[in-house]
């Protein structure tokens, strides 16, 4: 029996003024999977990256999140029922270090607002300073997977670019999500780099997450993913396994069998 899906976008319809950027868009992600969101430059997968997440507010449609309408929600609110993401340029906080920035994860995440007992006066600066030294601990540890824990404090826009990346994907896995958006995470890695990071996702969903990622690295989405689904000029065009999207007709003509892609 297949399971229910995680996440549910339905007939979702995004607009810019006049133009359309997403167009009666519907799709499903199923839990415990790597589902690869593909298409070509401007073909909407960001923006729908950015109404799922809630920076945007649809104009149609809507999004269901275990089962839960999480249409139109604000950004915070949708992080907190379990939804992370990253995104295509790289937003890590330019004055604080690696580890400051999973600690700001952290502090969004769903025990971030329990860790703390302000309706305590005498309890709290004990309370506040044994919560600091467990978040400190649990962002070490993430450091420490993602092989960053040797630069805990170092400027985190000072590390080359691919460690950049690993911090970014460690600030969200901080916030303890279901689900993960990944937005192009191996764009600027070289092919060890890429490599290493597919590890690292395969060993993820092994632990239970489920993860979402639009990437033009067609090697890494077909090697990982479970399933696609394929936008163009804001509408699905293709969606299915990896097998089936890559000998689809509609995909060829659009994405894959452009030399220019």
């Amino acid at each position: 029996m297949t399971a229910p899906a995680l996440l549910s976008i339905q007939s979702l319809t995004k607009r810019f003024g006049g133009v359309t950027a997403l167009q009666d868009v519907s799709f499903a992600v199923r839990p415990g999977t790597i589902h690869g969101l593909i298409g070509p430059n401007g073909s909407g997968k960001t923006t729908n990256f950015n109404v799922i997440s809630g920076m945007y507010r649809p104009d149609g449609g809507k999004i269901i999140f275990d089962g839960v309408t999480i249409s139109g929600m604000p950004a915070h609110r949708i992080t907190r029922s379990g939804i992370a993401r990253t995104f295509q340029n790289l937003r890590l906080f330019k004055t604080m270090s690696v580890l400051e920035n999973v600690l700001v994860g952290l502090g969004g995440s769903p025990r971030g607002r329990d860790t703390i007992f302000p309706w305590d006066p005498y309890l709290r600066p004990w309370r506040a300073h044994a919560a600091e030294a467990h978040m400190r601990t649990e962002a070490m540890a993430l450091l420490d997977r993602f092989q960053l824990a040797d630069l805990a404090d170092v400027p985190a826009t000072s590390l080359p670019y691919g460690k950049q990346r690993r911090v970014e994907i460690a600030r969200a896995l901080a916030t303890q999500p279901r689900l993960l958006l990944l937005d192009e995470p191996a764009a600027g890695l070289n092919a060890e780099e890429t490599r290493e990071l597919e590890e690292t996702f395969i060993r993820l969903v092994a632990e239970g997450l489920t993860i979402l990622m639009i990437e033009h690295d067609m090697r890494l989405v077909m090697g990982v993913c479970q399933w696609v689904t394929v936008l163009d000029q804001g509408k699905v065009i293709a969606d299915g396994t990896p097998e089936v999207v890559r000998s689809n007709e509609h995909v060829l003509a659009a994405y894959l069998g452009r030399e220019d892609d």
